[in-house]
Parts: C-alpha cells; sequence; structure tokens
C-alpha cells in the first residue's frame, strides 16, 4: 500500500511540474487609471493599458509572434430590445428579447483579426471576438445564447456600437517590442458607472498560452454623485423632490412670462 501511495504522490507531482512547465510565459499588465471620476463636464476619456510578456528558459523559441486579445466588459445588467413596425403611419413595438445580466460596456481589442489569431474552435472555446461572446437571452422559460446572426441579438450589438458602447477594434493592440504592449480603452461620455474587468488573453501559432486579469472602476463624484445616492437610496424623497422642483420651474416660469 506504501509503495502505491509513494507512486501516485510521484505521477502527481510530475502532472503539476509538467503544468507548471507547460506555461512557461506569463502576462504582467497595468492600467494608466484604476480610478476614473465622473464630473458634470465628463466627455469620455481613453485609458491606456500596458503590458509585457514574462518568458522564462521553458518558453517558446525567441522569435515566436505573439497575439493578444483584450475583452473589457462592464457592470452587468438586463437589457431588453424592441422590434418596431409602421402600422397605420405609427411606429409600434411588435416583439421585444430580453438580455440578461450582459455587459453594458463590451469592449474587444487586438493586434490583428480575430480570425487571423486563432482557429473558429478555439475562439468559441476561449470566448474572443465580439461573434463569440456569450449574450444571453430570455426565451420563453429558458434563458441561453444564440448564434451572431440572430436578429435580436444583432439588433442588441449594433445599437451599443451606435453609442460608442460596444466595440471591436482588431488593430488597436501594439507591441512595441516582441514581448511588450500596449493599447488605448476608449469610453464614451455615456459610459456607465461601476467596475470594468479586463481579460487579457495571450496566444501563439493560434494556440492559447496565457490569460491575467485587471480591473478599473469609473465613479460619480460632486453633486452628480449626491444626486445619483438619492435617487438609490432615497427614491420615493428622490421623485418628490423632482416633482416639487417642476412644479416650481413652471411656476416660476409662468410669473416671468407672464403677460398682463
Amino acid at each position: 500500500m506504501t509503495t502505491r501511495v509513494t507512486a501516485l504522490l510521484a505521477t502527481l507531482l510530475l502532472t503539476l511540474a509538467t503544468g507548471g512547465i507547460a506555461r512557461a510565459e506569463n502576462l504582467i499588465v497595468s492600467v494608466s487609471n484604476h480610478r476614473v471620476t465622473v464630473t458634470p463636464n465628463y466627455s469620455g476619456e481613453e485609458l491606456v493599458l500596458f503590458g509585457s510578456i514574462e518568458r522564462d528558459s521553458q518558453s517558446r523559441p525567441p522569435g515566436t509572434a505573439y497575439d493578444i486579445v483584450v475583452t473589457v466588459t462592464g457592470p452587468r445588467a438586463d437589457m431588453v430590445t424592441r422590434r418596431k413596425e409602421r402600422k397605420l403611419g405609427i411606429w409600434v413595438n411588435v416583439d421585444s428579447r430580453e438580455f440578461i445580466q450582459v455587459p453594458s460596456y463590451l469592449g474587444i481589442f487586438a493586434n490583428r483579426p480575430i480570425d487571423n489569431i486563432a482557429s473558429p474552435d478555439v475562439q468559441r472555446r476561449q470566448q474572443i471576438g465580439m461573434t463569440n461572446f456569450a449574450l444571453p437571452q430570455r426565451m420563453g422559460p429558458d434563458v441561453a445564447n444564440t448564434v451572431a446572426s440572430d436578429p435580436f441579438r444583432s439588433a442588441f450589438v449594433r445599437l451599443r456600437t451606435d453609442h460608442g458602447l460596444y466595440r471591436e477594434q482588431t488593430s488597436a493592440l501594439t507591441f512595441l517590442t516582441p514581448t511588450l504592449f500596449r493599447t488605448g480603452i476608449p469610453l464614451p461620455a455615456e459610459v456607465p458607472t461601476g467596475t470594468y474587468n479586463i481579460d487579457i488573453k495571450l496566444f501563439a501559432g493560434g494556440a492559447f498560452v496565457a490569460r491575467t486579469e485587471t480591473a478599473f472602476e469609473i465613479v460619480k463624484v460632486g453633486f452628480e454623485q449626491f444626486v445619483a445616492n438619492s435617487a438609490h437610496h432615497h427614491g420615493l424623497l428622490y421623485g418628490l423632490a423632482t416633482a416639487m422642483m417642476a412644479i416650481m420651474t413652471g411656476w416660476l416660469a409662468s410669473v416671468i412670462f407672464r403677460r398682463d
């Protein structure tokens, strides 16, 4: 029995050692700003992600060409896409689809087209690229992902893209040296507040090699933060105050522009 246990332990140690050697490359990354503040005059900005590929004696031969895909996801929420039709001269909603816990912001940045980085099978397994990113929908009693050609999914992605909240840029990441890279992360003016996760995946010769993650947050400050906190924590009082302000504004306007 002791001999068998010793053999199993030796096999386990060998497996762990082999697994450690297989992951010879490591990613080290940093973002230019881990806390973005939104003020009344905020009009958007661009963060910069820097990174390097750390190699050791077990890494691939010098001169190996690497590829990197960076996926940035903002706070998740349920969203609805509606399909409209013109009936009797009026546009009306005829159908809708609810997307369940999808990113409010989705940015995909790579050094070249996704199809040139990995095979379709690897793309699906690693969920790289807008086509392969999971956007689950409620379909009857079930929740499931759909193909990229699904009309509701296509419309949802198009609308988010038009607002700058979804984007795929396959020439945004630049290698400054064979192992040092950078990319910009554009943040539009209407970007939601919350925590943003950054997933960085390294590929070589079409194979997935390594992965690391980091994050940053977007927060409101000043008067906007006060309004946001009031609406979130004191909804009833906030609603009453807003209604009273609207009434007072209307009354004041009627007094100012009243004709004698």
